[in-house]
């Protein structure tokens, strides 16, 4: 529970404009398979970490 609290308490703190565009994330996401998300989610971090490594790659 301790990961929807802090969620709560960051989404407490965002301006009115900005909830809109994430409760349509959010809904986009519930439609999601959870392997969907898991991979995507993977993809994330493999393209945050290997940034500098992908940049080579693409030269």
């Amino acid at each position: 529970m301790e990961v929807k609290e802090e969620i709560v308490q960051i989404v407490d703190k965002l301006p009115d404009e900005i909830l809109e565009e994430l409760l349509q994330y959010l809904r986009q996401v519930e439609k999601t398979s959870t392997e969907k998300m898991r991979l995507s989610l993977n993809l994330k971090t493999i393209l945050t970490e290997d940034r500098e490594l992908l940049e080579k790659l693409a030269k």
